[in-house]
């Protein structure tokens, strides 16, 4: 608790100076604002370590496309908001359009050019985003969706939303599935912070083209059986982060139906 408690204070900290000191980035291209976002996660990755002892190690690399992509992710846990962010060369990430008022991290978004989302205007908004997606695909960007929305605690069931279908048909790109087990060690909604690896795995691409339904099954069914696998793996390392194994009880007991 007390090295949760030391992380948590130095990266409120470091995230407040990134915004302060790094406002003037909002004056000068996206490309400068962009690096300044890297830079914040790689600085708060290092504190993770430093402080708490918990690493990343990224799997599959060598399956993101050269060019512009739909990266669909897990979300399990706030840390994906970031530390996921040096992995990619120029993520245009779909949000939720309220964050825009929150000041300067707000202005940052709109500033890194993401997708964001009014959820309140229906097909609406799904029109838009899909318009904005393929302005960011033009740009050649990658465009990175959590498909559940919000973030869902390790071994839960899923519970995906359809516009990452709508991207998927919309765009006409190779789609990246991606698998993670970042909740055991930054739970959501705790302060708790565990030591350990983080393993983030790059699943194959799925190319364009296939039936929704097909491409439902196959995107939906590949990141949920990485996920169980990499929560299965961390319970059974050396030092396993707390509730690892209840989780892969829990998750065998969904997927059985008992």
């Amino acid at each position: 608790m007390l090295r949760a408690l030391i992380f948590a204070g130095a990266f409120y900290v470091v995230t407040a100076l990134f915004l302060v000191l790094g406002s003037p980035l909002l004056l000068g291209p996206r490309r400068w604002a962009m690096a300044g976002l890297r830079a914040h996660a790689r600085a708060s990755l290092w504190l993770l370590r430093l402080i708490v002892g918990t690493r990343l190690e990224v799997r599959g690399r060598e399956n993101l496309p050269a060019g512009p992509c739909l990266v669909v992710a897990k979300h399990q846990s706030a840390w994906d908001t970031f530390a996921l962010i040096p992995i990619f060369r120029d993520p245009a990430i779909v949000l939720k359009d309220e964050l825009k008022w929150i000041p300067l991290y707000g202005w940052f978004c709109v500033k890194f050019e993401h997708i964001r989302v009014r959820r309140d205007k229906g097909a609406r908004a799904l029109k838009a985003m899909l318009e904005d997606a393929k302005s960011r695909i033009a740009d050649g960007r990658e465009v990175f969706i959590f498909p559940e929305g919000t973030r869902q605690a390790p071994g839960a069931p899923p519970d995906y939303k359809p516009g990452y279908l709508a991207l998927y048909e919309g765009l006409g790109v190779p789609c990246v599935p991606l698998a993670l087990n970042s909740g055991l060690y930054w739970p959501r909604r705790q302060i708790m912070r565990h030591p350990g690896t983080i393993v983030v795995e790059i699943l194959p691409a799925i190319p364009p083209g296939m039936k929704r339904a097909a491409f439902k099954s196959e995107v939906e069914g590949r990141i949920e059986s990485a996920s169980r696998r990499l929560i299965e793996e961390a319970a059974r390392s050396p030092v396993p982060p707390p509730g690892a194994a209840l989780t892969t009880a829990a998750s065998s007991e969904i997927e059985t139906g008992t």
